[in-house]
């Protein structure tokens, strides 16, 4: 039996492909990287490429702490078409030969930039009273979802070859579904819509500029496939850094809240930081309230030397 490599740790950014699914591509970085400890960020569906964030070793234990970062994908708007899953993966449930012109979306698009309500797809694996609603959907049944809040930044329309076919590059927050954006164009232009395909083209700073396929690592030695990986402290870039002197960063790693006022710190409560020692980051840290006032109190340690 091969032996767990226990010091493997960072994060690989994955150019997943068509038709397989996230648990797919972590099955087949443990065995590459020889490690059970592997996790993902931001499920894509079968039918999606793109951006997958794979979590090896320690920075597993980040992945319900990951910042909520901003996505930018490129789809496939197929109009005239609407299917049961959202995407042309289902069942076929209307069709329309009236497309409109490329200046008519363009203009419907803009009407969906900004903060917006969407209402989550029933084929997602959000969870409603312990069950996935895509378990649901495929028994036939459909319940009623509440409306998310989410932000979309920009939709860049762009014409193809086929008349009913746009590439809708979109750039929005956590938690958007294409799919529905593209279901909610095609139903505000009245003949409806669908999406035909989807890439996740970035995911906060990790793009598929430093991804690799799973080919292309199958194809690295150990030391390259180590070289790739990008350290754990890049999935909080958009936090603060806290630099403690030696004798506070014991006393945080002892599981001790670290207060502002001793480290002339001057953080909002709730506010996340990067905390730093003398070797660099080793916790994920938050400002909470304590009765001798603001504090800093590591809530998640990931270098434990």
């Amino acid at each position: 039996m091969k032996r767990e490599n226990n010091n493997i740790s960072g994060v690989l950014v994955v150019n997943k492909a068509g038709g397989m699914t996230s648990h797919d591509v972590v099955n087949r970085i443990r065995r590459l990287y020889g490690t059970r400890v592997v996790g993902h960020t931001g499920t894509l569906d079968p039918m999606a490429t793109g951006v997958l964030c794979i979590l090896i070793g320690r920075a597993a234990k980040a992945a319900e702490y990951i910042v909520a970062d901003t996505k930018q994908y490129s789809a496939l708007l197929r109009l005239g078409e609407t299917y049961d899953t959202g995407d042309v993966t289902g069942n076929l449930l209307t069709k329309s030969e009236n497309i409109p012109s490329f200046d008519e979306l363009k203009k419907a698009s803009e009407g969906f930039v900004g903060d917006i309500k969407q209402i989550p797809p029933m084929y997602s694996a959000i969870k409603v009273g312990g069950k996935k609603l895509v378990d649901l959907a495929r028994q036939g049944i459909e319940i009623e979802r509440e409306a998310r809040d989410i932000t979309v930044y920009s939709i860049d329309c762009k014409e193809t070859d086929r008349a009913d076919e746009f590439v809708l590059d979109v750039v929005c927050s956590k938690g958007t579904y294409i799919r529905t954006l593209c279901e909610d164009i095609g139903a505000h232009l009245g003949c409806g819509g669908t999406m035909a395909a989807l890439t996740r083209v970035a995911s906060g700073k990790m793009s598929l500029d430093n991804s690799y396929t799973l080919d292309q690592i199958e194809q690295m030695s150990e030391e390259e496939r180590r070289a790739v990986l990008i350290e754990t402290e890049e999935l909080f870039a958009s936090l603060p850094a806290v630099a403690l002197p030696e004798f506070f960063e014991r006393l945080s790693r002892s599981g001790s809240e670290i207060y502002q006022k001793k480290i002339k710190t001057s953080y909002e409560i709730g506010q996340r930081v990067r905390i730093c020692g003398k070797n660099g980051f080793f916790a994920l840290g938050e400002v909470r309230a304590y009765p001798d006032g603001s504090a800093i109190k590591a809530i998640k340690t990931f270098n434990l030397e």
